[in-house]
């Protein structure tokens, strides 16, 4: 059987790899399924002896027998005795028989056309966003904000949630659609154990499980914001806060950025809805006090303004106590909570949720229905059995002990440095605000630090203004370990004082 195909022809479609994350057998498995579906195997010709295939593979004939066995159990393949193993023509019923089509060359305006699709009513490829590369991993500094660090993440913690998850009775509860109803074990924790620790005491009906904190800002802006609305935003601002909001009206009132957080003023009589960011403002980090809090639920009271406070990163607080949430202040439910453990748990999970009025809550719910019913249910189970059983505290506590190091250590490496001016995050945090000199561009230094290994996150899109400041960059840790801050913020401010004599030498030359 082993002589029906070229050898050649095996090793072409059968290419393993020993430093894979996969093993040998489940990648051959994978390779055999990706021919079979792709018709490169025909029904009618035998795939060569499990003895021939791990010779021609230089593999364990046990790893060959295996995969051929998994692949009989899922009806991918069918074994005749004495004849040997084939496709099993069953597992391609029910496809198109469609060849692929190939673009003509010289057909340039029909290949346009199809690229560009109907046109659509808004634009949403003209709006600024932060971006980062996806292989940060790669860089040497990673001073990227808002990813994980893998060596903190509690694997084995989170292996034992998920085994709880897996069990036939907990699949059979979670692979029934739920419709609008969220997993009640997670509802409870986030009652009992998430919320709490900020001061917020909400009933169960006044909670809503998002994919994110971010889904929970656009179920926000959806229910509250038309054409004829004012939103009132932080400036600098969180950028996809910015841009959902765009998306309903074009009324932005601007509220500058100080020492301790948002400044309002008597514009905010103009607001529907007023977002901040209280316990870290996004990007600064500032923390707005007490008593700023207190006054800014005064103001809203008065002018009747919906507050949302975006409370992104709340638990990452390593110095002295934090300042309790807005939420946990208000007394006419006049705020909506948004929080999140992406920053606490990772990011890739997509788990949020919102606290908000019963009434509200039910809106909202109705919203995410129509959106997408509800978020993977077999994530919640897994992530409320990571809460139930302690691993997020605990987890919580191993990252704050890191993140505060990382933050002394970075702190005083920008000190050193005259081209860096920053304040230390007051409370806690991943992430600094720097200012840069005037004649530096944070774009250009982002683009050049990128060939020097380094990620950093320009600022300018976090103005509100495209002719905003142009000199501001955020820097996060943590995602860099921390022996390697003070040589990742050595190199950049060389790149620093690199693009500020440029800077100097056009200015001259003028």
């Amino acid at each position: 059987m082993g002589r029906t195909y070229e050898k050649p022809m095996w090793h072409q479609l059968f290419k393993l790899d020993s430093n894979s994350d996969h093993s040998l057998q489940a990648q051959l498995r994978q390779a055999l399924v990706k021919a079979i579906l792709d018709g490169r195997i025909p029904v009618d010709i035998p795939l060569p002896s499990s003895r021939e295939l791990c010779r021609q593979l230089s593999v364990a004939r046990n790893t060959v027998v295996l995969a051929y066995q998994h692949l009989i159990d899922e009806n991918y393949l069918i074994s005749h005795e004495r004849r040997g193993y084939f496709v099993n023509p069953a597992i391609l019923e029910g496809r198109v028989d469609t060849p692929k089509p190939i673009a003509r060359p010289d057909d340039e305006q029909f290949t346009l056309q199809r690229d560009e699709g109907p046109e659509t009513v808004v634009n949403l490829l003209e709006q600024r966003n932060i971006n980062r590369p996806l292989n940060w991993r790669q860089f040497e500094y990673p001073f990227i904000y808002g990813q994980a660090d893998a060596s903190l993440f509690p694997v084995n913690d989170w292996r034992e949630a998920c085994r709880l998850s897996l069990r036939v009775d907990a699949i059979s509860r979670w692979t029934q659609d739920r419709v609008d109803h969220d997993d009640d074990l997670l509802v409870e924790q986030i009652h009992t154990r998430v919320l709490p620790r900020r001061g917020v005491w909400a009933d169960k009906d006044e909670i809503l499980i998002t994919t994110g904190a971010q889904n929970a800002l656009f179920l926000i802006a959806h229910l509250l914001l038309d054409k004829q609305s004012s939103v009132g935003i932080e400036d600098p601002c969180y950028v996809d806060a910015r841009n959902i909001f765009g998306l309903y009206t074009d009324k932005k009132v601007l509220f500058p950025v100080g020492e301790d957080g948002v400044v309002t003023d008597e514009r905010l009589s103009e607001c529907k809805m007023m977002y901040v960011t209280p316990s870290h403002q996004c990007p600064t980090t500032t923390t707005m006090p007490l008593e700023a809090r207190k006054q800014l639920l005064e103001d809203a009271n008065r002018h009747d303004v919906t507050i949302v406070e975006d409370d992104y990163e709340s638990e990452l607080n390593f110095v002295g106590q934090p300042t309790p949430a807005l939420k946990s202040l208000d007394k006419e439910n006049r705020v909506i909570y948004v929080g999140s453990l992406s920053k606490t748990l990772a990011p890739g999970l997509r788990v949020g949720f919102m606290v908000g009025p019963k009434k509200f809550i039910k809106q909202a719910r109705a919203l995410r229905r129509l959106m997408y019913r509800h978020p993977p249910t077999n994530n919640q189970r897994t992530v409320a059995h990571f809460l139930s059983l302690g691993h997020h505290d605990s987890a919580l506590l191993r990252l704050t002990h890191s993140f505060k190091s990382r933050w002394q250590i970075m702190d005083e490496a920008l000190k050193k440095h005259d081209v860096f001016s920053s304040s230390a995050p007051t409370f806690g945090g991943s992430s600094f605000w720097v200012s840069l000199p005037e004649c530096v561009s944070s774009a250009e230094l982002e683009t050049l630090a990128a060939a020097n290994g380094i990620v950093i996150n320009s600022g300018d899109h976090y103005f509100a203004s495209r002719s905003g400041p142009t000199n501001f960059c955020r820097l996060g840790f943590s995602s860099i370990p921390a022996d390697s801050i003070v040589a990742g913020i050595d190199r950049l401010a060389s790149l620093v004082r690199e693009l500020e004599e440029q800077g100097s030498t056009h200015d001259a030359s003028e």
